[in-house]
């Protein structure tokens, strides 16, 4: 009997929050399967994650490797590096023509510290944050893991799969909420948003008292018309932009946010405690990236051939539906002629085609059932060796 409770004691003690049930970001998982059959000798075409195929910028690298041989790499100040933010202001000044003082940037590590950062210094454990479906997986995730109740607003094609501000009041009048975070260009379905969508969003947004985030990381990437940023539009919006998809450094971890100046201080607190600072070698090289916008434009070019090869290719393949890809490396298919479960479909693609894509059912858990996401971020040989072999596969089940 003793035994019994001492083991039942230390069942507990081991015990996992209900905070950490949270779902797995699906894509992680397909990486892995991915991994698995090339460690048996499969060549797997990966369309499945957001990941830029080139390298970080040459004046990044070589910013990092003068770093490592001349200079200490000690702690910064929990905004960031002083240059960097003043340059993250002279971008903005230069690719929008937007004022933005740099004591409003705060470097974070990457997209997702922000997201965390942002998350706890806009709202209080029960809040109501709307997010729309399909939508980047980790949006849910980060807000139900602080407590936050993330409220999914489906899009449509009547809408280009953008949020509306009369779809967002709606979802208010039924129950307030306290905020609204949008990403354009949009993961999965690579969605822009007109400065005329943005800013009416943004407008209803705060005539209701709704706070407002705007996910930018794939600004740059855009072929259909020019990103616009929501700190051009309002003050009080907070913007999260990052490194790791324009200029291809995701493993580098380092992003930053444009922040309401009474939100300022609360974040560096949060940042002092958190992270004490993001990593100086990731910052300094964020820095000398802005050198080799060329570099990164060349790139862009190669997703735009990708983008051309999988909109003229996949109808041919089968896949005939696909949601607008205006911007970012995404292609959100419509696989319903084939499947009702976009998990098995991508499961059964890898292990028999060798071609890694993500379920819908990752993005949207009301009809991603129905969809799949493909990345065109690899080489343009990687998107025709594609698309032949989801033509064969397809053709088989047919």
């Amino acid at each position: 009997m003793l035994e019994a409770t001492l083991g039942d004691r230390a069942r507990n003690l081991v015990t996992a929050s209900g905070r950490s049930d949270v779902p797995p970001f699906m894509v992680m998982d397909v990486m892995a399967a991915a991994v698995r059959i090339e460690a048996a000798g499969g060549h797997v075409i990966h369309m499945e994650v957001g990941q830029p195929w080139a390298p970080a910028p040459k004046a990044a690298i070589a910013a990092a490797h003068a770093a490592l041989d001349s200079a200490r790499i000690d702690y910064t100040s929990a905004l960031g590096i002083a240059s960097l933010r003043e340059r993250i202001a002279r971008h903005y000044r230069e690719t929008y023509g937007c004022a933005v003082d740099s004591s409003r940037i705060i470097v974070a590590t990457g997209s997702s510290g922000a997201f965390i950062l942002a998350f706890l210094a806009m709202f209080e454990p029960g809040d109501r944050v709307a997010v729309t479906v399909p939508g980047y997986p980790p949006y849910r995730h980060i807000l139900t893991a602080l407590g936050c109740e993330p409220v999914l607003i489906q899009t449509s094609s009547e809408n280009r799969h953008a949020l509306t501000g009369e779809a967002l009041l709606a979802a208010h009048r039924k129950t307030p909420l306290k905020g609204v975070l949008v990403g354009s260009p949009a993961n999965p379905t690579g969605t822009m948003m007109s400065r005329e969508a943005l800013s009416g969003l943004i407008n209803a947004a705060e005539s209701a008292g709704i706070r407002f985030i705007s996910d930018e990381i794939y600004h740059g990437l855009d072929y259909a018309f020019a990103a616009v940023t929501a700190a051009e539009l309002s003050p009080h919006a907070l913007v999260i932009n990052s490194f790791s998809k324009y200029f291809c450094m995701t493993g580098w971890r380092v992003g930053w946010m444009v922040v309401p100046e009474p939100l300022v201080r609360p974040i560096e607190r949060l940042q002092q405690n958190l992270a004490i600072s993001v990593p100086t070698l990731s910052q300094i090289a964020a820095e000398a990236a802005f050198e080799g916008i060329g570099e990164m434009e060349a790139v862009k070019h190669g997703y735009q051939e990708n983008r051309r090869i999988l909109i003229d290719g996949l109808p041919h393949a089968g896949l005939t539906k696909f949601l607008p890809a205006d911007g970012a490396f995404y292609l959100y298919a419509d696989v319903s002629a084939f499947t009702s479960d976009s998990f098995e479909f991508a499961k059964q693609m890898l292990e028999q085609a060798h071609v890694a894509a993500t379920p819908g059912i990752d993005f949207d858990p009301i009809h991603g059932h129905q969809f799949i996401r493909f990345s065109y971020a690899r080489s343009a040989e990687d998107m025709r060796e594609a698309v032949a072999r989801i033509a064969r596969w397809l053709g088989r089940r047919g």
